[in-house]
């Protein structure tokens, strides 16, 4: 009996002690939950209120210069018409964080490399974000073509091999696969552009790519030959 009403005491206690302290620190409490709720209505405000209608005014600007980009213009897709377009790089700066200005980053690296500034387009395409399986690997391997271009070869290697990972399909990965062994067969590795090109074969038969890939096998396995010209003309196959 005892022991119950010593523990009847003790949780009364604790009960009088949890009042005693929402009393003596209400305003806190209320202060803390406005807090959050002040920054949790400020989120879905500039969500709702700035950041969707810039994403409209992103994805307006945006529709002439597609329409640039899709005549090869790149140099009005890119720095704009001085009237009514102000070009994708313009819209990356201004609204790089909405959807479409995220997109415009992209567009922009891929006009800047179509224009041979392989340095503007290597800082624009890596700072495009993208999570799926077939535009974000194309991008890497846009990258890996930058870096070939600026005579990196081997960097553009790592992004050829990165790009193929993580695109793990037989539309992409082939494709830098085959460029990443061409690739090294310039930097006379032929061991390492067998391998690439064995991937194919055994990863990817069913793409276009895995079609000839044999012939690359076999040209190269163990011989330590280039067959496809020397090593300028191989680099002309990746680009």
């Amino acid at each position: 009996m005892a022991t119950k009403e010593k523990e009847t005491v003790e949780v009364e206690e604790l009960v009088s002690r949890s009042e005693l302290f929402i009393e003596n620190n209400s305003k806190k409490i209320i202060f803390g939950i406005l807090a959050i709720a002040v920054i949790v209505g400020a989120f879905l405000g500039y969500q709702h209120g700035y950041v969707a209608p810039q994403q409209k005014k992103a994805a307006a600007a945006m529709f002439k210069g597609e329409q640039y980009f899709a005549r090869d213009s790149f140099q009005l897709a890119l720095n704009g018409n001085g009237a009514d377009y102000e070009g994708f790089a313009a819209i990356a700066d201004e609204y790089g964080f909405t959807d479409a200005g995220n997109l415009a980053k992209a567009y922009a690296g891929i006009c800047y490399f179509k224009l041979g500034d392989n340095d503007k387009a290597i800082d624009m395409l890596k700072s495009f974000s993208a999570n799926d399986q077939m535009v974000s690997p194309a991008i890497v391997g846009l990258i890996g073509d930058c870096y070939v271009n600026a005579g990196n070869v081997k960097e553009g290697i790592s992004y050829f091999e990165k790009a193929a990972k993580s695109a793990d399909n037989e539309v992409i990965s082939p494709i830098y696969l085959k460029k990443a062994g061409i690739a090294y067969e310039s930097l006379q590795q032929y061991a390492d552009a067998v391998k690439s090109y064995t991937q194919i074969k055994e990863k990817y038969f069913n793409s276009m790519e895995a079609a000839d890939i044999d012939k690359y096998i076999l040209e190269y396995a163990g011989s330590g030959i280039v067959v496809h010209g020397n090593q300028q003309s191989a680099l002309q196959h990746i680009l």
